[in-house]
């Protein structure tokens, strides 16, 4: 097995030219004929004992080159890019077999290698962030939220039941008199006007009292389920309890109870000391995201078609993982938001392409500013990593070697470098609005300025998901 050439054929893709001698070949075949020969049968031989040259002869002289080479590729097309001393980023693709008999084999691969990249001027970015100010408003809003998972409910005996109220309810429904799946509960809890059920369902419970047995009368929809859609149905119901939430007092009290506080005035400051911190940290994500959006449109590199590919293969798979892991298929995801399996292919591929130009451009900057991965980041990495996934250090070092843990450290440090050498730049000013038109003086006549017409509206955006 030797390497006999080596040849850019295009920007940063290799065509390497490998041969396999005559003996090896030779061996190799005989080793898949020793493992294939108990399962063949030809008449006048017991199964398992057909010459090697008896079954060459019945089906041709290259019935096992095709497995032989397939055991000794993986190995000889190693060894060859070693030799080559090509540093390949991609798996060798585009095999193709020029000679393969007694005189062993000769054959091309193609190797795609990282592209020599230019990341333009990385210090001194600027990026708007956006400012962090908390309204008394938002402080509010979070308190009715504590209060409401506070409250408790309380059922109400000496009236109908009306908007806002949570009613207990039997229902059964029909449709032309037949009781269909899925239409029947007992004891069901539901908030009158949230919109759960079918429009028109919720309002006709309004005004009825405890024990009282009524009829709902509604339409399903036109986009429910095929077979009931746009079907009118009867709902035979009873109203057994009608609820009501009550929230607690918002006092000094309510601040203790939940166990940080001791005033009400401590608890508003910890609410807005907590929203600060949390619109902090997204004005911080939004100026990184900003800057990274700078490195990728900055970045100039001719990246090969097998690696963008690659990008997008890895991004799907992984894409598909998330939801398989919660038991969705993805052929179930696309049919229940209804998205083109298309576009989703070019919103996943955009954005493997931004990634993999993001990831060259730091690894760029890496380089240019020396950066490297201590023992003791590799060891805080690894520390980091079985924390988070709650799996022992040593179960992580298999899955992630340390030369790929160390170029990950790196690309961070070098994004890290990037933000704290960039600079917040102002927001745009509005633009300022036209000063109105002078009166008309008396006598004079005023043209009739001409109507422009109406924009066009701008075509519907694609449709989206994300989890992650």
């Amino acid at each position: 097995m030797s390497l006999k050439s080596v040849k850019e054929v295009e920007a940063n893709v290799h065509e390497l030219t490998v041969t396999i001698d005559a003996d090896t070949f030779k061996a190799a075949t005989v080793k898949v004929y020793n493992k294939q020969k108990k399962d063949i049968s030809v008449p006048g031989f017991r199964k398992g004992k057909v010459p090697m040259h008896m079954i060459e002869k019945l089906y041709g002289k290259g019935v096992f080159y095709e497995d032989a080479l397939n055991d000794l590729f993986p190995a000889t097309v190693e060894a060859a890019v070693a030799e080559s001393g090509i540093d390949a980023a991609s798996a060798p693709y585009d095999a193709n077999v020029v000679e393969i008999g007694d005189n062993g084999v000769e054959m091309t691969v193609k190797v795609a290698t990282k592209p020599d990249v230019e990341v333009g001027e990385y210090k001194g970015m600027s990026a708007e962030k956006p400012a962090v100010e908390v309204s008394d408003d938002e402080v509010a809003h979070e308190l009715d939220h504590f209060r409401e998972q506070g409250s408790r409910l309380v059922n109400v005996d000496d009236r109908a039941a009306k908007d806002g109220d949570i009613v207990t309810i039997d229902f059964e429904g029909f449709v032309d008199g037949v009781a269909f799946d899925g239409g029947k509960a007992e004891g069901y809890d539901l908030t009158l006007g949230s919109g759960s059920f079918i429009p028109g369902f919720e309002e006709q419970i309004v005004g009825k009292a405890i024990d009282e047995e009524f009829d709902v009368n509604v339409t399903f929809p036109a986009e429910y389920t095929p077979e009931l859609a746009s079907k009118e149905a009867v709902f035979k119901c009873k109203l057994h309890k009608v609820s009501v939430k009550e929230l607690p007092e918002l006092d000094d009290e309510f601040a203790k109870d939940l166990g940080e506080y001791d005033t009400l005035d401590e608890l508003k400051a910890g609410i807005k000391k907590d929203i600060t911190e949390r619109k902090q940290q997204d004005a911080d994500n939004a100026f990184e995201n900003a800057l990274r959006e700078k490195l990728v449109e900055n970045l100039k590199a001719e990246i090969p078609a097998v690696l963008l590919d690659e990008a997008f293969q890895q991004n799907k798979d992984s894409f598909i993982q998330r939801f398989e892991s919660q038991g969705i298929s993805y052929q179930q995801y696309l049919q229940y938001t209804g998205m083109d399996e298309k576009i989703l292919d070019e919103q996943i591929r955009e954005e493997a392409v931004k990634q993999l130009k993001l990831r060259y451009a730091l690894e760029k900057i890496a380089q240019l500013e020396g950066f490297e991965a201590t023992d003791d980041d590799v060891a805080a990495e690894y520390d980091k990593i079985a924390t988070t996934y709650g799996i022992d250090i040593e179960t992580v070092k298999k899955v992630a070697p340390v030369e790929s843990i160390k170029a990950d450290i790196v690309v961070q440090k070098a994004m890290q470098f990037v933000v704290d050498n960039a600079k917040v730049a102002k927001k745009k000013a509005a633009p300022k609005k036209k000063a109105a038109p002078k009166a008309e003086t008396e006598g004079e006549e005023k043209p009739t300025p001409k109507k422009k017409a109406a924009p066009k509206k701008k075509a519907a955006e694609k449709k989206a998901e994300d989890a992650e």
